[in-house]
């Protein structure tokens, strides 16, 4: 199984905090926040490649991956954006270096502990285009929701809705697994945003499922939640 790192980010709002280095190498507690990523994919003797794609400060990644990459049990190789293309355009470039008929993608900026192999599951029951994994959060307003057809812990999804204070609500995770399918892609450029070109049109065709997950969860976007996985992250890989 392959899995697709989004690890371009520019991670203009950290940098008060995080200089010279993309988001998905931003320091936790002296590793790269990469490192934490990986060693989540280690838990799954089922993935064998991790396809990175990268852009800005590019060369921060590949000279650490040179150097630990025989601490990982799985195959890397990279997606290169020459510019900016967005969630979309990164996802639908990583997909051309990619084998398996369905794909694992990950936000380099997020650590989600989700049980890969349960999405990967309903992924393959239900059928759709793309299973992505939903986070149940508490009193918070940097999010968006997301409504899905029944109240269960998985479902169709029918809705995304704008971000505004929310007592209670399920929020997209950053954990996705697509089919290998140009089809989805189908009329979008080079340069476009996953969420909206890809996402909202999915959830109008009933083409996107959503999986429940009660996994620790952590963004880093922000100065705020990076100084949160400093103290919190460390502790899940003890």
């Amino acid at each position: 199984m392959e899995v697709i790192i989004l690890a371009g980010g520019l991670g203009t709002r950290l940098r008060s905090d995080v200089k010279d280095v993309p988001k998905s190498m931003a320091p936790i507690a002296g590793k790269p926040f990469m490192w934490y990523l990986l060693k989540y994919l280690s838990k799954y003797d089922q993935i064998s490649r991790v396809i990175l794609s990268v852009g800005y400060l590019r060369e921060v990644i590949f000279e650490w991956i040179d150097q630990v990459k025989g601490t990982f049990p799985f195959e890397f190789d990279y997606a290169v954006e020459e510019q900016p293309l967005g969630t979309g355009g990164a996802i639908k470039l990583a997909l051309n270096k990619a084998n398996d008929e369905h794909v694992f993608v990950l936000n380099g900026d997020t650590f989600f502990d989700v049980d890969l192999m349960e999405l990967y599951t309903t992924h393959h029951t239900n059928k759709k285009n793309i299973t992505m994994a939903l986070k149940l959060m508490t009193r918070f307003e940097r999010y968006g929701t997301v409504c899905i057809d029944n109240d269960a812990k998985a479902g169709t999804i029918l809705s995304f809705n704008e971000k505004k204070y929310c007592e209670e609500g399920l929020i997209n995770g950053g954990v996705y697994i697509i089919n290998n399918d140009p089809h989805i892609f189908e009329g979008l450029g080079d340069k476009f945003s996953f969420e909206t070109a890809v996402l909202e049109p999915q959830c109008y065709h009933h083409q996107l499922f959503g999986v429940v997950q009660d996994g620790y969860f952590i963004d880093i976007g922000i100065p705020e939640d990076f100084h949160k996985a400093n103290q919190e992250l460390p502790s899940l890989f003890v």
